[in-house]
C-alpha cells in the first residue's frame, strides 16, 4: 500500500468530547469518525485493524471446532418473548415495530435466535456437540454513551454458542473455548488476565472474564502474584479479617462529632484507627401484595475502611436482589436520625433487619453512629450494647493484602478492562425456548449450553489504553494497520531514493510482510508525527544523506534512537525484525 492511494488523516487536536486516551489518540490518528452519541464509522486505517483482530479470533475458533456463522441484526421479538428478556433485558434494548406493527429488537446478544436455530435442526443426541460462532454487529442503547468505542452503542462482538447433552460435555466446551480465548488474547499481544466473574445479566452457573491490564480500565480486579487466582472485584471472596471477637473492654459512651458524617472524619476526629469504626448503610425493598404496598427496611453494616459489594449484596436472597437505596424519610422514621450519624444500637430490630459482613460481625469496642446527629458511639459491642445481627454474609469489596481464596499468598488489586467473557449457561435458554434432544435413553433432554463472547471493536480502545506513549500509539504488531512504513525523505525530488524505497517496498510485500510507503511528500517531522501518532510499529528512512553513507535509518516504535544499517544488509535486516 502507498500512502498517496490511502487515507491518511491525522489530526493535531482531538475533539473536545473526547475524554480518555484511547478515543483521543483513535480520533487524532483518524481510526474512526463519529457519527452520532456512541455511533463510530470506522475509517480505513481503523478497520484494517477490525479485520486483523477479527482473523486472529476466527483462527483460534475454528481451530477449536466451532463453526462460523452470521444471525441478523434485526431480531423477532418473539424469540425474545419465549425467555423473558423482552421485557427484563431493561432500556439498552433498542425494541422497535415494522410497518405491520411487529415487534422487533437489534440484537445486543442472539442467545435466544442461535437456540431457535438450534432447537430446528437439532434433534439427536448424535448430532451433539456442536458449537456455532458469528462476529456480527450489536446494537445496545446505552443511556450516556461515552468514552469512545470503549462504551459506544453500536460495535462489533464475536458471540459463540455450545450446546452438549450435559453438563460434563458444556465443561468440555467451555473449556476448549477458554483455552481458545488464551490463544486469541497471546496472539494479540497484550498483557491480560482471566478473572471469575459474576454471571450478569446473560445468566447461568459459572463465568469467566478476560481482562486487558490498563489502569484507566472501568473494572477493578483482584489477584494474586504467586498463583494463576484472579477475580473481578465484583465476584472476589473478602475473608473474615478477625479470627476470633474480643471481649469487651469499654463501656459504650455516646461521644460528640460535630459535622463528622464519615467514618474517616470520625477516625481522626476521636484519634482512632478507621480499622475501630462501622459503616451503616440503609436499604429497601419495595412489594405488592393485593394492591398493598409494603416495604422492608435493611441495616448493612461493614467495617469503615471497607466497600460494600452490591452484587453480593443483591445474592442474598431474591428481597435483596432489587433493593434500592432507603429515603431520608424512611431514614428518618425508621432510625430517628439522618445519614452520616446511623447506627445499629437502639433501634427496632423488629421492624429492621441488620445485616452485618463477616468481619464487622467479628468486631469489639467499635465506634457506630447514634441516630443523632453530631454524635456516634463509641465502646460499642455485640450481645452486650445491641443484639447479633439477624444474619452474617461476606458483603465487602476484597483489599490489597486479603489472602487469596487459593490460600497461595495475599491478593494485589489492579484495574482491567473486560473485552471478553465466556459462561456456562446450563439450561437457562434451552429449557425457556423448549430446545431438546433425544438422548440415547430415548428420552427428551434440554440441551445445555455456553456461550462465549469477545468485543472486537472494544479490542482496539483496551490495546491503546494498554500501549501508548507522549506521541500516540504503540500498537502491538500482530494487530497493527501496518506492520512497517518507509519513510523516504524527498521522495519526490530525489530519484535515488524513489528507486531504493521502491525496491525495498516490492521486497517487502513478496515476503508478505505488510509495509505501508509514504509517497505524500511530506516533510520530514511531519511525515515522523503522522506514523508515530498512528503507531506502526516500525519505520525505515531513506534519505540522499543516509545513502550517501551506504546507510538506510531503522527505528522500532517503542525506541529512542535510530539504527543506521548497510544497504547490502537491510533486507534481510529488516525481515528478520518484522518476522520475529
Amino acid at each position: 500500500m502507498k500512502a498517496k492511494s490511502f487515507l491518511v488523516t491525522t489530526q493535531k487536536e482531538a475533539p473536545a468530547d473526547a475524554e480518555i486516551i484511547s478515543h483521543k489518540l483513535m480520533m487524532r490518528a483518524g481510526l474512526i469518525k463519529k457519527m452520532g452519541a456512541g455511533i463510530y464509522t470506522y475509517m480505513p486505517m481503523g478497520l484494517r485493524i477490525i479485520r486483523k483482530v477479527e482473523n486472529i479470533i476466527r483462527t483460534a475458533m475454528n481451530e477449536a471446532g466451532a463453526l462460523e456463522c452470521v444471525m441478523p441484526v434485526v431480531q423477532p421479538a418473539e424469540l425474545w418473548q419465549e425467555t423473558g428478556r423482552f421485557e427484563k433485558f431493561g432500556d439498552e434494548l433498542l425494541r422497535f415495530k415494522d410497518r405491520h406493527e411487529n415487534d422487533f429488537v437489534l440484537q445486543p446478544t442472539s442467545e435466544e435466535v442461535v437456540t431457535a436455530i438450534v432447537r430446528a435442526d437439532i434433534k439427536s443426541h448424535k448430532q451433539l456437540p456442536i458449537n456455532l460462532y458469528q462476529i456480527q454487529t450489536k446494537f445496545r442503547d446505552e443511556r450516556r454513551p461515552r468514552f469512545g468505542i470503549m462504551r459506544g452503542r453500536e460495535f462489533v462482538m464475536k458471540d459463540a454458542y455450545s450446546f452438549d447433552k450435559d453438563e460434563e460435555g458444556m465443561k468440555i466446551s467451555y473449556q476448549k473455548m477458554f483455552n481458545a480465548y488464551h490463544n486469541i488474547f497471546q496472539k494479540l499481544g497484550l498483557e491480560y488476565r482471566a478473572v471469575d466473574a459474576d454471571t450478569g445479566s446473560i445468566g447461568g452457573i459459572g463465568s469467566c472474564e478476560f481482562h486487558v491490564i490498563a489502569q484507566t480500565g472501568e473494572d477493578t480486579l483482584a489477584y494474586c502474584p504467586n498463583s494463576d487466582y484472579a477475580a473481578n472485584i465484583e465476584a472476589a471472596p473478602a475473608p473474615c479479617l478477625i479470627e476470633k471477637r474480643a471481649l469487651p473492654e469499654q463501656n459504650l459512651v455516646k461521644a460528640a462529632t460535630p459535622n463528622m458524617s464519615t467514618c474517616e472524619d470520625v477516625a481522626e476526629f476521636l484519634n482512632l484507627d478507621i480499622t475501630q469504626t462501622i459503616k451503616s448503610l440503609v436499604i429497601a425493598f419495595d412489594s405488592i401484595n393485593n394492591n398493598l404496598k409494603t416495604t422492608k427496611i435493611y441495616l448493612i453494616l461493614i467495617r469503615g475502611d471497607h466497600d460494600l459489594n452490591e452484587i453480593k449484596l443483591k445474592k442474598i436472597s431474591p428481597d435483596l436482589a432489587d433493593f434500592r437505596w432507603a429515603s431520608p424519610e424512611e431514614i428518618q422514621n425508621n432510625f430517628g436520625g439522618k445519614a452520616g450519624y446511623l447506627g445499629p444500637v437502639g433501634i427496632d430490630t423488629n421492624k429492621v433487619t441488620v445485616i452485618a459482613d463477616t468481619t464487622a460481625a467479628k468486631m469489639s469496642n467499635f465506634v457506630c453512629g447514634a441516630n443523632d446527629e453530631g454524635y456516634h458511639y463509641t465502646g460499642c459491642n455485640w450481645g452486650k450494647d445491641l443484639p447479633e445481627p439477624h444474619q452474617i454474609f461476606d458483603l465487602r469489596n476484597a483489599t490489597a493484602g486479603d489472602a487469596s481464596p487459593d490460600g497461595k499468598g495475599n491478593l494485589a488489586i489492579c484495574r482491567g478492562i473486560e473485552v471478553g467473557h465466556v459462561f456456562m449457561l446450563g439450561t437457562r435458554y434451552s429449557i425457556d425456548m423448549q430446545a431438546n434432544f433425544l438422548d440415547s435413553d430415548g428420552k427428551n433432554k434440554p440441551m445445555v449450553m455456553g456461550c462465549y463472547g469477545i468485543g472486537v471493536t472494544r479490542i482496539l480502545g483496551a490495546a491503546i489504553e494498554q500501549n501508548y506513549d507522549e506521541k500516540g500509539i504503540v500498537w502491538p504488531q500482530n494487530i497493527a494497520p501496518f506492520e512497517i512504513v518507509i519513510c523516504p525523505i524527498g521522495y519526490d525530488k530525489s530519484e535515488t531514493v524513489k528507486k531504493t524505497a521502491n525496491d525495498l517496498y516490492k521486497f517487502l510485500l513478496s515476503r508478505e510482510i505488510d509495509v505501508i510507503l509514504d509517497d505524500r511528500g511530506e516533510r520530514p517531522g511531519s511525515m515522523f508525527a503522522d506514523w508515530e501518532l498512528i503507531g506502526i510499529p516500525h519505520r525505515i528512512v531513506i534519505g540522499d544523506k543516509s545513502l550517501a553513507e551506504g546507510n538506510i535509518e531503522y527505528q522500532r516504535r517503542t525506541e529512542i534512537e535510530a539504527t543506521k544499517v548497510s544497504i547490502d544488509e537491510i533486507y534481510e535486516f529488516i525481515t528478520d525484525k518484522v518476522k520475529t
